[in-house]
């Protein structure tokens, strides 16, 4: 049963500011906060949310990342002249201080943590921190870029220690590389971080070697450290949900958390003055809808970056839209990732290849075309020979509506027959034999097809023996739900009646649990599918150039 969305701010976090004038972080203003929370009220989603009070932080909490040195130097912050906090700022990156930023960092920090006990308790079952000052960037002993106390980081520390949760997943979708929150667990293989980041060869602030493709983590938690990084600006929604689709998410299914922790950061939003990307507010609606059937749907966003004014208001209320079960908005021009964006992408597949399952055998197949199609004659075969009269008759409507549409009697938006998507749904369907083969394949062949299909309505058939279990129909069927507005239409027997009406009302997909490794037909499968695709579809697309991926195993 969904039990709502949390929603946690306190106007007492916008009470800081600069006050001296320092040109890097004169954008990191309290109308970040007004304007985000504004926003939500203006729209009616604060009042469609769970309201938390916010608390403070302890000491106790904070320790469970920062070392005790460090915050007895922030204690002293409240008490400091002028020239005083501007000599303290000075030790530190890209940060300032101000008498009452003590007192807003812990609130921050509680609010987080508040946020993630509704969660993990089941009050809620997802929500977002509006909080300030932000906190990745914050490392054990100091402060930087903007950041006091590192809110994630801590609170996956706090969720691992006080209900004994075994594996957490940060994603941060920041336009800066969290640095902080990377330090915190590159050792630690209970943590996976993924972080895209604007980077430019080292060029981009921090400017840390480490903040690279091929910095994985380290002992123990190798593999589970996942940088991004952006060499170019500009960056549009195709880069950002390719990323997802044949990065994130299947590393993501194979992890299997038992929480999702979002560095919710929206200077990675099209107009911010840090970030210079394309990528518009709805982005953020499809990246929160793709995490959501993670870890049996608890999600906790906490708000992180976001400079322009304009963006931040609208990614942030995209954001809620999603947590709240509103249909995404239908994507728009996406035309596939752009050269650079595949370059990371190539570097990064192949720079967790050993680590990852799902990433294994990417591009180290040979490929050779063999493709069972299900048509609408076995569909219709299969599904009325068993079906009562009153089933057939109302079945045969829609078959022959669809049959419509594959004549190009019903008027498409797009120069493509309709039956082309469920050629692909078809395939998929029949072709895996088990639960890490056909997510694999829904995440890296169907997803990707059908965003930049971009279809009008999801027409989804389970077919008579098909062998779907209900866990991996119902994260089919939520992963779907991206699509077309929510505007989806089951067509099955009752077999499987309950899981579906759940997922159509919006309930998390139970979790899969830890995925092995996807029989090798299954990849061949798939990967055979994607290669003769990938030219029509960009989205399909995983490397620079064709069929070059293999070739990163010999560099």
């Amino acid at each position: 049963v969904n039990m709502g969305t949390a929603l946690i701010y306190d106007e007492e976090m916008t009470r800081y500011k600069l006050l001296w004038v320092d040109p890097a972080c004169k954008i990191e203003v309290p109308e970040r906060l007004v304007v985000s929370y504004g926003a939500l009220v203006e729209n009616g989603l604060a009042d469609r949310c769970v309201s938390i009070p916010v608390r403070e932080a302890t000491d106790a909490d904070i320790l469970l990342v920062h070392s005790e040195e460090y915050l007895e130097a922030v204690k002293k912050t409240p008490y400091m002249t002028l020239e005083e906090l501007k000599e303290f700022t000075l030790q530190y990156g890209d940060v300032y201080f101000h008498p009452n930023i003590y007192h807003c960092a812990k609130l921050a920090l509680g609010a987080t943590l508040q946020l993630v006990d509704n969660v993990m308790t089941g009050k809620v079952r997802n929500g977002l921190a509006l909080v300030r000052p932000p906190g990745h960037h914050s490392m054990r002993s100091a402060a930087s870029g903007f950041c006091i106390f590192n809110n994630v980081a801590i609170a996956a520390q706090y969720v691992k220690q006080k209900y004994g949760v075994k594996r957490v997943l940060i994603v941060d979708w920041d336009i800066h590389h969290g640095q902080g929150v990377q330090y915190s667990f590159e050792d630690d293989p209970s943590v996976l971080y993924f972080s895209w980041h604007r980077y430019e060869h080292q060029k981009f602030w921090p400017n840390l070697r480490e903040s690279d493709f091929d910095v994985v983590g380290k002992e123990k938690g190798a593999g589970s450290t996942i940088n991004v990084p952006w060499n170019k600006v500009k960056m549009q929604n195709s880069d950002y949900l390719s990323i997802f689709f044949h990065v994130l998410l299947p590393v993501a299914y194979e992890f299997s958390p038992d929480l999702v922790l979002v560095c919710a950061g929206f200077d990675s939003a099209i107009g911010d003055p840090e970030g210079e990307m394309c990528a518009t507010p709805d982005i953020f609606a499809h990246l929160t809808h793709l995490l959501m059937n993670l870890a049996g749907g608890k999600l906790c966003a906490v708000l992180e970056g976001g400079y322009n004014l304009k963006s931040l208001a609208q990614s942030v209320c995209q954001t809620v839209h999603s947590l709240l079960g509103d249909p995404a908005p239908r994507p728009a021009n996406l035309e596939g990732p752009c050269n650079s964006a595949l370059e990371s992408l190539q570097c990064v597949r192949s720079a967790h290849r050993k680590y990852w399952s799902c990433l294994k055998h990417a591009g180290s197949l040979k490929y050779t075309l063999i493709v069972n199609v299900l048509s609408f004659s076995t569909i219709r075969e299969n599904f009325i020979k068993d079906a009562d009269d009153k089933d057939a008759v109302t079945l045969s409507s829609l078959i022959a509506l669809v049959d419509k549409m594959e004549k190009n009697e019903v008027v498409l938006t797009r120069d493509l027959l309709y039956s082309n998507l469920f050629f692909y749904i078809s395939v998929l369907s029949q072709g895996c034999s088990d639960a890490s083969g056909f997510i694999q394949a829904v995440l890296g062949l169907l997803l990707p097809l059908g965003y930049e299909y971009d279809p009008s309505l999801v027409l989804l058939v389970q077919t008579p023996g098909s062998g779907i279990c209900d866990s991996v129909w119902q994260q089919l069927t939520g992963l779907l739900q991206g699509l077309a507005q929510g505007h989806i239409l089951v067509l099955m027997q009752r077999t499987c009646i309950d899981p579906t009406c759940s997922s159509l009302l919006g309930d998390a997909a139970p979790s899969l649990g830890q995925l092995h490794a996807a029989p090798p037909e299954d990849v061949e499968a798939v990967e055979n599918l994607r290669q003769r695709l990938k030219a029509d579809w960009k989205l399909l697309q995983t490397t620079d150039e064709p069929d070059d991926e293999g070739l990163m195993d010999l560099l």
